[in-house]
């Protein structure tokens, strides 16, 4: 388990990494972030960067969707209720059923690391709404460095990477590349996702044809490349593109796969510090990606039934960033633009074009933001405020949309003594609708998005404190958030099943670490959040509110002793108890599992990790069946559950130079 460290503890090793040096400045921020650090090397069982946050952070729940390409749940919120950039950059998935998420277009062994902030405290990205997850992938170094990776795994898991980077002082670049396949997992109970759908007696032309049944659960390789020029000693330009290559990726509770799933990242940036009194540092930067996602019903028992849902989203950015000075506090402003496009149709083998599942949409904002950060005397406040304009217009029959509003926060710390530290932070924030929600239409027609849909906001409080005792340490935050026309699923809709809702969302999380010695630590959260609707919807008396997950705790032992490394830690969460019956949710088991992982460095050179998940062999699952995703069932019972892997080992032998 990798430490968490608390982002006001390395900060200045996160502005310095362009080996451009950044003034060390406050960030306020900061102590409503956590930050995962050192990714690629820590964790090597996968390329599942969802896995990797949700055993390391109790405010993150995973949402299963596969064997690789899973979501998160960040304090109860999913899709586009949080921001997820890679390295500034934002992709957004094709797939209206989420087997794309942002977090499956990078990969764990190209991340270097993640920092997660909740609460709507972020005025520099467009449609911040309950949080944002940064991911900064590995840059490259002066000198010639790099390493190769070989990991095996249960179910007969395989995967190659490697990285090299090198440069000097005027250039440097980076490249990565990486290969893996696994077959479908089993179960604590040993059943195969095929199996499990036997087991949950799920209709049989939703199943897996005799063909496909025993097929591999997905194939995944990757490219990262990267290029930095040194243009002066104060000026640098940037240069990345990231592939990502998907094949056959199965679904097992959903009724279509993935043929295939193709990503593309292009991202260019331009840095520069200290050009004059009215720029201490300038950032000029520009992203395009794009999604191709043809996903099918081809190897379920469909016979001349065979469909595709053909999706494609692309995305483009730019934004200008200054940062000024003033006295000792320091002012940040700029410019945000963007547009996004997503599409898609459906076709079958008779008819190469049946209509759209999402007509053309093109979402186009442009904002304007600024952020003021002062000190008075140990009391530290940073503001911010933002307004966007956003249009939204569609090739479609329905109506095009036009949103626009004001977002801002106020964040304060206090800075008791040494070893104290209090916060309060305000904010309000919105995002608008998307396509899937305003336009998304079935196969045979059917309008299942809802075109007058309202803007979400959210009306935030945060409140927490910082505290180290000793060898111990504690981080504590509880919020409550309003939610304004918030955007809901309801089932008992024909047509038209999004809706605008009140709600509020409220819970608290604790973390920290215990220090022993030098050699043992322990690393501890804990997070409870509760949502409920204002009111149930009309024929329905659920007032729970969806993808709420139930109390969450992780603990880590961890022993370091030379070149060793050892740690036990253990992820448990409740039984699920407060759950939207009405909208497709059912009652989920707790659970406990134990994972442990070995790593030892043979020479300078050469080191391995072993590792097991689920120790015990459990059988749990972790992710509900909110009708917000498409899932299976048999007949007109509850939908299809996919539990968890079953007892997972893994090694992984690292060759560095």
């Amino acid at each position: 388990m990798k430490k968490r460290v608390y982002l006001s503890l390395i900060c200045t090793s996160i502005l310095s990494a362009n080996e451009i040096t950044t003034p060390t400045v406050s960030v306020n921020e900061t102590v409503t972030s956590e930050v995962v650090s050192n990714v690629s090397s820590e964790d090597i069982k996968s390329a599942d960067l969802a896995e990797a946050l949700s055993k390391n952070l109790p405010s993150i729940s995973l949402i299963r969707r596969s064997g690789i390409a899973n979501d998160i749940l960040l304090r109860g919120q999913k899709r586009d209720n949080i921001n997820v950039t890679i390295d500034g950059a934002k992709i957004y998935g094709a797939c209206p059923n989420r087997m794309d998420p942002p977090t499956s277009h990078v990969l764990s062994n190209n991340v270097e690391s993640v920092v997660v902030s909740e609460g709507p405290f972020d005025v520099e990205n467009f449609g911040t709404l309950s949080g944002i997850v940064k991911v900064e992938t590995k840059k490259p170094k002066k000198g010639v460095q790099g390493d190769i990776n070989f990991n095996m795994g249960s179910f007969d898991y395989r995967k190659g990477s490697a990285t090299v980077s090198g440069g000097n002082d005027f250039v440097r670049a980076l490249v990565s590349v990486s290969t893996e396949s696994s077959d479908q997992y089993e179960d604590g109970n040993g059943d195969t996702l095929y199996e499990q759908q036997k087991k949950q007696d799920i209709t049989n032309t939703r199943r897996y044809s005799k063909d496909y049944e025993d097929m591999e659960a997905y194939e995944k390789s990757t490219l990262l490349t990267k290029l930095y020029f040194n243009l002066t000693d104060n000026q640098e330009i940037n240069f990345s593109y990231t592939a990502n290559r998907s094949d056959d990726v199965l679904y097992a509770n959903t009724p279509m796969d993935a043929l295939y799933d193709d990503s593309d990242i292009y991202t260019i940036g331009y840095k520069a510090v200290d050009l004059g009194a009215f720029s201490k540092e300038l950032n000029i930067d520009y992203y395009y990606s794009k999604v191709d996602h043809p996903m099918a019903t081809t190897y379920r028992n469909n016979g001349a039934m065979e469909m595709t849902n053909h999706m494609k989203s692309k995305m483009r950015g730019f934004k200008v960033k200054n940062s000024t000075e003033i006295s000792e506090s320091l002012l940040t402003y700029g410019i945000d633009l963007s547009k996004r496009t997503w599409e898609g149709e459906y076709y079958n083998k008779m008819n190469p074009y049946m209509g759209d599942s999402i007509p053309s949409t093109d979402t186009k904002n442009k904002a304007l933001f600024a952020k003021f950060e002062t000190q008075f005397g140990d009391l530290s406040v940073t503001t911010g405020v933002r307004y966007d304009d956003t249009e939204i217009e569609t090739a479609g029959n329905q109506d095009d949309n036009d949103y626009d509003g004001f977002s801002g926060y106020i964040m304060s710390t206090y800075e008791a003594n040494e070893t104290t530290k209090y916060f309060a932070g305000i904010g309000k924030s919105m995002r608008v609708p998307d396509a899937r929600e305003l336009y998304l239409l079935t196969s045979a027609g059917g309008v299942t998005g809802t075109p007058d849909l309202d803007e979400t906001k959210n009306y935030e409080i945060d409140l927490g404190f910082e505290k180290i005792i000793g060898n111990f340490t504690i981080k504590t935050k509880a919020f409550y958030s309003k939610l304004k026309d918030y955007i809901y699923l309801n089932t008992s809709n024909a047509s038209n099943k999004f809706e605008n809702i009140d709600a509020k969302i409220y819970g608290l999380d604790i973390s920290g670490a215990y220090y022993a010695t030098d050699e043992i630590s322990i690393d501890y959260g804990l997070a409870y959040q509760r949502g409920k609707k204002d009111e149930a919807f009309d024929g329905q008396s659920d007032t729970d509110l969806a993808d709420i997950t139930p109390l969450k705790a992780n603990i880590a032992f961890n022993y370091e002793y030379e070149k060793s490394k050892f740690s036990a830690e253990v992820v448990a969460a409740k039984s699920w108890s407060n759950y939207d019956e009405d909208n497709g949710e059912q009652a989920l088991g707790g659970y406990g599992i134990l994972n442990l992982k070995y790593n030892q460095e043979l020479s300078k050179h050469f080191d391995i990790t072993l590792g097991v998940d689920n120790v015990l062999d459990k059988t749990y699952a972790v992710s509900n069946s909110y009708a917000d995703l498409t899932l299976i069932s048999a007949g007109t019972t509850e939908a299809m559950l996919l539990n968890e892997p079953g007892r997972y080992a893994y090694f992984n032998l690292k060759f560095k130079f």
